[in-house]
């Protein structure tokens, strides 16, 4: 039956959990341990006591902030469960090991509200093209019917919702449900398997109506079953499972199962569909093309623990990988130090991973997250790595005792390993760290980590944002630096114009000296004196869109030097700037605002409330019922701006932000502007 027919071997299979932000993935990972014997009472995420989650950020924060593994058998078979954060700012770790998994478990609610997020995440996995079903967790607490929920969700999914079953319910509970497949019903057991009963009388009709919905569903896929409801011919169980599992893995449905995890409802059924209906390795290889490879491994993961090392989630496509088999496809050529099951996040030594297989290989410290490794050297076929989104959050961050300035960047450089979508960089012009990362709770556990892991306390503060200034007007100044001591003096003479520019034209520098009034060796050092003023100008910035022309001067055969006109250059700057009528200019950021349709007049708002200018909003190409609003927002406003789009979006909206153009500031604002500058100066 299903998926088992024409393998080769019934090889370990991948599956992973996402799903909305408290959809209930880790408390169905908990019931699924507990179902198939791996636990032996099941805990749960509320009690702290369940086998994912147990990070101390987790527990604190009571949400998953990073990936939960575990492996268990179900009827002979060897499943590895991966179940990844559900929160937008976290969404690094789904990403990353979408591709590898043979199969995708949607959890949702059925609830309306998270419709959009369930969007997000069901529109990943189709532009990947990674079979996925939809399990619709919480169905005791449904507030609409089933016939009902279906057509709900149906929006955020291209693929047609194919409904697997029908809920039983008894004054206003739900006993158990009809397995649409199967023709059978099943009534919940507490802490056992269900039990076969007859299908209640008042549920034939619904559940004639529903299977004849199915298979109409399937059959669009499908001539020779069209055929059979065309002529009332009944189709085949095992026709149903077949046509099931290929338009499954063919990513042209999506099929949707009904459960509690709290309870451990529905998990034996998810499980057996799970079981027939999920794609091996072997098809998994294909969709990636690396099924002719020798061997191949996908990292989908890195660790760092505390006892053991560095570990490297990764999923053997092809072939197989041994401990201390050297490893190509990383910075450098590594020898695998140790391979591991992982239970949670605890590691337990096992021995040599074949295709299937999801393990942990040890100490590959040149390897980092979406690698593809081989033990074939020059033979390592790459699978395609996650597109991760852009960072819409910084802080500027720095070590709180100047013993662990060192240690810091090295332990956020583990933190980035853990989680890519973190990064920092390092500004030159406002001499500050800045991390980044996909929102403010983002962050926030990533220091959290930086203490717990690896003891550096760190302080952050809003990042500083790079003005610059201009002038508005022309000036002609003199510059003369002349200075007698025992010795030879220094004399430098200059007479230069300064100008305005074009915006983003930058600084110029000219000469126009006639009869060797200032000596052509000399020219260069007044422009290095001309260059030095403008890093820092009257107000405090960097000088840009000036230009600078050297028109007359004077000279001593003795006392001039290359210091001496560096340093009139200099003056005749800081003499002539002040006249120019300085200005202060603001870095203005392009940003492309991406949220469900609804929201957009509250995101319109919300830029304005930002002394921002809406340029125009699109709809979200290939998205239904989402827009993009375009506009112009100065980057001292877009701090705290993700914050305001994702509460103003149920947490999906996001944005992305380039530099356009500087703006000259003036007014209230940049008077705030000059005297936070003027007080940190002084």
């Amino acid at each position: 039956m299903g998926q088992a027919q024409g393998q080769p071997a019934r090889s370990a299979r991948c599956i992973a959990l996402v799903g909305p932000y408290l959809s209930g993935k880790t408390t169905l990972l908990e019931a699924i341990l507990a179902r198939t014997g791996a636990i032996t009472r099941q805990g749960s995420v509320a009690g702290q006591n369940s086998v994912g989650d147990a990070s101390e950020e987790a527990r604190h924060h009571g949400m998953s902030v990073e990936l939960n593994v575990a492996t268990v058998d179900f009827l002979g078979d060897s499943f590895t469960f991966l179940d990844a954060p559900g929160s937008i700012e976290f969404q690094a770790d789904a990403a990353n090991i979408l591709s590898a998994c043979d199969a995708v478990i949607v959890v949702c609610e059925p609830d309306e509200k998270k419709v959009p997020a369930l969007q997000l995440i069901l529109k990943q996995l189709e532009d990947r093209d990674i079979p996925h079903f939809l399990f619709i967790n919480k169905v005791d607490k449904a507030e609409a019917r089933v016939r009902d929920i279906v057509p709900m969700l149906q929006p955020a999914s291209s693929r047609p919702l194919v409904l697997r079953h029908l809920p039983i319910w008894e004054n206003d509970i739900v006993t158990g449900f009809i397995d649409l497949a199967l023709e059978r019903a099943y009534v919940y057991r507490e802490h056992a398997p269900s039990e076969v009963v007859e299908i209640p009388a008042a549920l034939a009709e619904p559940e004639k109506e529903a299977r004849f919905s199915m298979l109409e569903k399937l059959a669009d896929y499908d001539d020779e079953l069209m055929e059979q409801l065309l002529e009332d011919v009944p189709p085949p169980r095992d026709k149903i499972f077949d046509d099931l599992s290929k338009e499954l893995r063919d990513g042209v449905i999506c099929p949707v199962l009904l459960g509690s995890a709290e309870n451990g409802h529905g998990i034996f059924r998810l499980l057996k569909a799970l079981r027939h209906e999920a794609p091996f390795v072997q098809a998994t290889a294909e969709r990636l093309g690396v099924a002719g490879a020798p061997s191949c491994a996908y990292v989908m993961k890195t660790f760092h623990t505390a006892h053991g090392g560095k570990l490297s989630l990764a999923r053997v496509l092809a072939g197989s990988f041994a401990d201390g088999a050297t490893v190509y496809g990383g910075a450098d050529e590594q020898r695998i130090a140790g391979i591991f099951n992982l239970m949670g996040q605890e590691p337990v030594k096992r021995g040599e991973a074949k295709p299937g297989d999801t393990v942990a290989f040890g100490r590959l410290d040149s390897v980092k997250t979406g690698d593809t490794l081989s033990t074939e050297k020059g033979k390592v076929a790459k699978v395609e790595a996650a597109t991760l989104a852009t960072p819409v959050f910084g802080l500027a961050i720095a070590a709180k005792e100047k013993k662990d300035e060192v240690k810091l960047t090295a332990a956020l450089a583990k933190i980035i390993e853990e989680d890519p979508s973190i990064s920092l960089t390092h500004s030159q012009d406002m001499g500050e760290m800045v991390l980044w990362g996909q929102g403010e709770m983002h962050l926030r556990v990533a220091l959290e980590k930086l203490v717990r892991k690896y003891g550096i306390d760190a302080s952050t503060r809003p990042r500083q944002i790079p003005y610059k200034e201009t002038i508005r007007k022309s000036t002609e100044v003199r510059g003369r630096h002349k200075k007698q001591s025992g010795g030879h003096g220094q004399f430098g003479d200059v007479v230069v114009t300064i100008a305005p520019l074009p915006r983003g034209t930058g600084f110029q520098f000219s000469d126009k000296i006639t009869g060797g009034v200032v000596p052509k060796n000399y020219i260069p050092s007044v422009e290095i004196g001309v260059r030095d003023f403008l890093s820092t100008g009257p107000l405090g910035f960097n000088v840009v869109d000036v230009s600078v022309c050297l028109i007359d001067g004077s000279y001593h055969s003795v006392d001039s030097s290359d210091m001496a006109f560096r340093q009139a250059g200099r003056i005749a700057m800081s003499e002539g700037m002040p006249q120019c009528s300085p200005v202060l200019l603001e870095p203005v950021m392009a940003v492309d605002i991406a949220v469900p349709s609804e929201a957009t007049a509250k995101i319109n708002s919300i830029v304005s409330s930002h002394r921002g200018q809406i340029l125009g909003f699109d709809a979200r190409p290939g998205w239904s019922g989402w827009d993009v609003v375009q506009a112009h927002i100065p980057e001292a406003e877009i701090q705290m701006l993700i914050v305001e789009v994702r509460s103003a979006t149920a947490g999906v909206g996001t944005f992305n932000a380039k530099f356009d153009h500087l703006a000259e500031l003036t007014g209230k604002v940049a008077d705030q502007v000059l005297a936070h500058r003027g007080a940190k100066a002084a």
